[in-house]
């Protein structure tokens, strides 16, 4: 067997019956992965899902932890591939997904990131849209997250030189490690082609927990930026509150 060139976490919680369908993209890549689920203590059917997978996964582990931030870079830490990708268990990658995001890394040496475009598919509904996804500009990420996690690829070295995921963060997290790895590293290499879906459900905690999810992504980029634009505070009231009404 080829040895690893991608560590996948895969960090999950009561998500048993989405964590299925983002196995199977991960092992259909067609690359040489090391996969591990970092499974928060799950009463749903994830053991099972676990079960039906564990002869090809590096590690898996469920048990209460200390949340997202801490399960991705737990699960992290117990490989050695020198690319990194988490992907949440409600979300998948497509075919080729990372494979893309790969090359251009190699294309790219000095570069700490790839990320390419991503759908949303929204659960209730069956249909897709695209996340708002933009070739890398500072002044641009100051405005919103302008990279989507799931389609992203990761060089260890840049994640261990950066410490990984502040685990102080619930959701605004990755936004926060772009903001990291750009003040490093510089720039984010991006691919102009779908890699990933992204899925929305009434259990994201992005749905559930707006208001924090905006407050902690304000504090971000007044951490990095040093100065929070005038867009978010006009945005807040569309973001915030009424998202929540047209759902």
């Amino acid at each position: 067997m080829p040895a690893p060139l991608v560590t996948v976490a895969v960090p999950s919680l009561n998500h048993g019956q989405f964590l299925n369908d983002a196995l199977v993209s991960i092992f259909e890549q067609d690359l040489p992965v090391e996969v591990f689920v970092a499974d928060g203590g799950s009463t749903d059917e994830t053991r099972d899902v676990i079960a039906r997978w564990e002869t090809r996964l590096a590690g898996w582990r469920s048990h209460p932890d200390r949340g997202q931030a801490a399960a991705i870079n737990q699960a992290v830490a117990c490989g050695s591939a020198p690319y990194i990708a988490w992907l949440n268990s409600d979300d998948w990658l497509l075919s080729g997904g990372l494979a893309s995001l790969l090359a251009a890394l190699a294309g790219a040496p000095d570069v700490p990131v790839a990320y390419g475009r991503a759908w949303t598919h929204h659960e209730d509904s069956g249909r897709r849209t695209p996340v708002w996804v933009e070739p890398f500009d500072v002044r641009r990420m100051a405005l919103r997250c302008i990279v989507s996690q799931p389609a992203t690829l990761i060089r260890r070295s840049a994640w261990e030189s950066v410490g990984g995921l502040d685990e102080s963060l619930q959701l605004a997290l990755d936004y926060d490690l772009w903001w990291r790895l750009y003040r490093t590293f510089g720039r984010m290499e991006f691919v102009d082609a779908f890699v990933a879906v992204n899925r929305d459900h009434d259990q994201t905690k992005t749905r559930r927990q707006r208001r924090r999810h905006y407050r902690e992504a304000i504090g971000v980029v007044r951490a990095h930026y040093g100065r929070v634009p005038f867009k978010w505070w006009l945005a807040q009231p569309y973001a915030v509150w009424f998202r929540a009404l047209v759902r």
